[in-house]
């Protein structure tokens, strides 16, 4: 093939000088050998992490939590808490749709040293969102998790904890049948929660 390649140019340009000659033809398949290396590299690590993706933890339901998901990303050694417990958590809330946005943290509210306030509530107290409730109702203390949470065990009001500080975007949060069959989608309402449970601070 390179020969057929010089050969082709000979007559439209002046052959290069001898000794060159070789070194012109040569040039560039080390070029394209190196190309052809990172892409069999790429694909090499691809297909080698491909085994690690399919072995991935997935979401599991919750028993009982009419439909709430979760993923342990850390698991906790301390105590399981019961109705009536007070507990401490740290959270980052999400809305499936709208590109995941973020609608609140634990980590946006610093008390008065500028550490992050954790939120504390009373399992079984009903003030808090269904979801919530059954995720750390499963846990361990010092376990991180991700939770899904369907509509149906989110907010119905504004008036359920977590509250965000923005009026406007607890509006946003409520589930609307309506709005859902209009077309605005399955995961309208539907939330998603990582929840560090910190502590318990008062057994019942």
């Amino acid at each position: 093939m390179v020969t057929t390649a010089v050969t082709a140019v000979a007559g439209a340009v002046p052959p290069p000088p001898k000794g060159k000659a070789v070194t012109s033809a040569a040039t560039p398949p080390p070029t394209l050998t190196r190309r052809h290396l990172l892409v069999a590299g790429a694909t090499a690590s691809a297909l080698r992490t491909a085994p690690a993706s399919a072995a991935a933890p997935k979401f599991a339901e919750i028993p009982g939590s009419g439909g709430v998901k979760a993923l342990d990303l850390r698991e906790g050694s301390g105590e399981v808490p019961a109705d009536g417990d007070q507990v401490a958590t740290h959270y980052y809330g999400r809305l499936a749709a709208k590109q995941g946005w973020r609608f609140d943290s634990t980590y946006d509210h610093k008390d008065e040293t500028g550490d992050p306030m954790p939120f504390v509530f009373t399992i079984g107290s009903g003030k808090v969102i269904p979801g919530i409730e059954a995720a750390v109702k499963s846990m361990r203390v010092g376990g991180l998790r991700r939770v899904i949470i369907p509509p149906s065990q989110g907010y119905q009001n504004t008036s359920q904890e977590p509250i965000p500080p923005n009026f406007f975007d607890r509006q946003r949060l409520i589930f609307n049948p309506t709005r859902l069959a209009n077309g605005e989608g399955s995961t309208l309402g539907t939330l998603i929660f990582d929840i560090d449970l910190i502590n318990i601070r008062q057994r019942s």
